[in-house]
């Protein structure tokens, strides 16, 4: 893995990472261009909704969301947008249950279920065998899109990824969550994914204790009492343990661009792979400043720059030059 420090510098009148993170979130203009939803019937019976932009030749990029996100998250949006300035056709993979209609079964999406996005792939695969797909994974579908990669080192369906402000251990960020300023994302999060567990359990019978949603205020308690029964682990331990990302960077042999901040308040910094630890397909780029799904740079606060989405799309066109 080459790791490098990748020149971001955030915008002056954005100091800190809470500003980094929060001022997209809160301010960045959600202008799509026209979007397509698909639905995907899946073989146990459940579904999974994909939004399109408008039909292009050429790249076709997959964007996976983050946690609790969906296509309408302000990255996506910007994303989508940028990618189709520089002619790819984008389509986003909202998980279970984030496209704004419950999914079917008791179970949804987490940090490490691959088989959806395996199941999209080669989907797309079968539907367009000529084009070239690049997969880009944001927060908790960064760590999806890893951990997918390094669990298939000799894929050939997806030419090149981006993983961006990812969880590497997932319970080294559910303890730095619970500290400082970011208690208030955790608090954030812990209401919708509540709200969504309550809303489901009005329609299903669940196999956990609903009563006892209100306590969970943290994401070891959520993840332990809800996340894990729903999905086959243990616990939490085994969960965290099983579906961090950072064990399967070793594996990944696909051209992988990986972007992360150390300010990032969502985990801390030693949590970031070392240069050793993965295949020479990686490049690993941190910046000091950038918060979480940040890296917002410009002169003007009336007219911020989004860094990271021309980084992504800069990436795809040094993987096409590139004897990778």
């Amino acid at each position: 893995m080459k790791r490098v420090d990748h020149p971001f510098r955030p915008a002056w009148w954005l100091p800190g990472a809470h500003l980094q993170t929060l001022f997209p979130q809160l301010f960045r203009r959600r202008r799509p261009q026209p979007l397509r939803r698909e639905r995907i019937e899946l073989d146990d019976g459940d579904f999974i909704d994909l939004d399109w932009t408008p039909d292009r030749d050429g790249p076709l990029v997959l964007l996976l969301h983050g946690l609790e996100g969906s296509v309408r998250s302000h990255y996506a949006a910007g994303l989508m947008n940028t990618l189709g300035r520089h002619r790819y056709q984008s389509v986003v993979l909202n998980f279970r249950g984030c496209s704004g209609e419950p999914n079917r079964l008791a179970r949804s999406y987490h940090s490490g279920e691959t088989g959806d996005l395996a199941t999209i792939v080669q989907l797309l695969q079968r539907r367009y065998p000529q084009r070239v797909l690049h997969v880009v994974g944001v927060s908790l579908g960064g760590n999806v899109l890893l951990k997918w990669l390094g669990e298939n080192p000799g894929q050939t369906q997806v030419h090149s990824a981006v993983a961006v402000s990812v969880p590497f251990r997932l319970n080294s960020a559910a303890l730095r969550l619970q500290h400082g300023f970011s208690r208030f994302y955790q608090a954030y999060l812990l209401r919708k994914l509540r709200a969504s567990t309550r809303d489901k359990a009005r329609r299903m019978t669940l196999p956990i204790d609903t009563g006892e949603l209100s306590r969970l205020n943290t994401f070891r308690q959520f993840d332990d009492q809800v996340t894990a029964p729903l999905h086959g682990f243990r616990d939490v331990d085994d969960y965290y343990a099983r579906c961090s990302s950072r064990a399967f960077i070793p594996h990944i042999n696909t051209p992988t661009l990986i972007l992360h901040a150390l300010d990032d308040p969502f985990m801390t910094a030693d949590a970031v792979p070392a240069a050793d630890e993965a295949g020479p397909g990686v490049q690993l780029e941190v910046s000091r400043h950038g918060g979480h799904v940040g890296f917002v740079s410009g002169r003007l606060p009336w007219k911020p720059e989004y860094w990271l989405d021309e980084r992504v799309c800069r990436w795809f066109e040094t993987v096409a030059g590139s004897a990778f």
